[in-house]
């Protein structure tokens, strides 16, 4: 094979990885939660993490170009200019077209980088009208939330043992193991939700990846998020700071519900009913983990 038919196979299998690793990502990053060799990203279920799909995409076609390039120009100087095939060796010293194109090749591709990169800054910090707002506070080891413009009901997040997660798992609700937690954050789908984010001992964060929504809790301070989830299931996520020893044991469970599922939660857990909205969400999820089957079954 010669030289340049190698160089031609090299692009091409590249080229052809590139594109399988972006068509079958989707169908092995599951959404709500990591899944045994995913690859990529959990599957974006808000517009934020729809842009950082997209960004991500972009990039690594970016990436992968420029190193194909590079590859082809090593392998083409290794054989071109070798002392076999180019015994005696040219003299150049400069070459104006080639370092004009070296200088500005970078500044158009830095351009075409930023442009997108600021609109999803723009899109995650242009914060729109709420129709629900929630404060999170993180603690050494568990996540509170409190719903202000829900009468201020507040609830604990405690990440569920083993022994918790077996009459959930008997009854056919899905518990994975260190993402399950007692009391879900439950919100309406295809609402915006501003998340008021803070903690009471050590930095903490508040990260949910399918919602690509990630901000530090810092103790007496307030940061923010916001997410607009477009499907109803459970999705979770966890504190990436290194808090403590119980770091990797405070997980975010957040249930998207329908608007009416919600209101009578709501409306529960205003009236101090918790038996009531447990057996809401129990029924919700339930109704869920039925969709997942029939959804998967079909596929």
């Amino acid at each position: 094979m010669s030289i340049r038919n190698l160089l031609k196979a090299a692009m091409a299998g590249a080229f052809g990885l590139m594109l399988a690793v972006l068509m079958f990502e989707p169908a092995l990053a599951a959404s709500g939660q990591a899944t045994p060799l995913q690859i990529g990203m959990q599957e974006a279920v808000t517009p934020v993490a729809v842009e950082i799909h997209k960004f991500y995409d972009l990039l690594n076609i970016i990436i992968i170009a420029i190193t194909v390039f590079v590859l082809i120009l090593l392998l083409t100087v290794m054989v071109k200019f070798s002392e076999k095939n180019n015994p005696v060796p040219s003299k150049n010293s400069h070459n104006t077209a080639l370092e004009v194109a070296w200088t500005v090749i970078p500044i158009f591709i830095l351009i075409i980088i930023a442009i997108p990169s600021f609109k999803l800054l723009n899109l995650q910090y242009s914060y729109p009208k709420p129709d629900l707002t929630i404060k999170a506070t993180g603690y050494a080891w568990y996540w509170s939330h409190e719903y202000p413009d829900q009468g201020g009901f507040s609830l604990d997040s405690v990440v569920l043992t083993d022994e918790d997660r077996a009459p959930l798992l008997q009854k056919g609700i899905d518990a994975p193991r260190l993402l399950a937690v007692d009391n879900e954050v439950i919100v309406p789908v295809d609402k915006n939700v501003h998340v008021l984010v803070t903690a009471a001992d050590v930095i903490h964060s508040w990260t949910v990846p399918a919602f690509g929504a990630n901000t530090d809790a810092v103790p007496g301070r307030i940061t923010s998020t916001w997410f607009k989830a477009l499907k109803t299931g459970v999705f979770y996520g966890d504190c990436t700071q290194l808090c403590g020893k119980d770091h990797s044991a405070m997980p975010i469970a957040i249930r998207v519900v329908k608007q009416d599922v919600f209101d009578t939660w709501s409306a529960a857990m205003k009236a101090k009913d918790k038996k009531k909205a447990k057996e809401i969400i129990e029924k919700a999820a339930l109704e869920d983990g039925g969709r997942r089957n029939v959804a998967a079954n079909a596929n």
